[in-house]
């Protein structure tokens, strides 16, 4: 199977590769449009999401990354990613892909210093994850097609609608791969 892309305008893409490669995975870091062609898998990190939305608009990614995960492209975004996903967001926002039928709020759990770990009840895992919230966001709507597959302090946290998986948290930042995995399966749908 191909390799899993992972866009690296900026954030912590570096440790979502890490992630996928100690699950024997290849990956591609994705920067331009034709970075795209042959993945068989999307991740979208957390960052800074106006600046990936900056980045993403000044190399020319917002619509052939539109167009592929529209298209079926297995995707993941963790924060920041999730927020690039969404339909809207709340207040300012960066610019959007709207391929993800949510509301997303930016920095909902607080800022910096107010980040924090905690346990997540994921639906289809057998025992809860860490989930690391580093400015992290949260799903304040859902479309009729979004399912919700996890909360925090009955905050919406992670979500899945067809071929987009995105969590408010930062799974590559512990040693728990299941959330990558769930990507990976995802490719096993198409």
């Amino acid at each position: 199977m191909g390799p899993v892309g992972v866009l690296a305008l900026q954030g912590d893409f570096r440790e979502h590769q890490q992630s996928l490669e100690r699950l024997e995975v290849e990956t591609r870091q994705i920067r331009r449009p034709t970075d795209l062609n042959g993945v068989t898998a999307l991740v979208l990190p957390g960052g800074e999401s106006t600046t990936i939305g900056r980045l993403a608009t000044l190399y020319g990614m917002i619509d052939p990354l539109r167009e592929a995960i529209r298209g079926g492209l297995p995707t993941l975004g963790t924060c920041a990613g999730l927020i690039f996903l969404a339909a809207e967001v709340v207040k300012d926002g960066p610019p959007l892909l709207e391929v993800l039928d949510v509301v997303v709020e930016r920095n909902a759990f607080g800022r910096q210093n107010e980040s924090f770990e905690n346990l997540v009840d994921v639906e289809g895992l057998d025992t809860p994850i860490v989930g690391v919230f580093i400015r992290a966001p949260r799903v304040v709507g859902v479309g009729p097609d979004v399912r919700v597959l996890a909360t925090h302090a009955e905050q919406i946290v992670m979500v899945r609608q067809g071929n987009v998986l995105a969590a408010a948290f930062h799974p590559e930042l512990t040693d728990d791969l299941r959330i990558h995995e769930m990507l990976l399966s995802m490719r096993e749908e198409n």
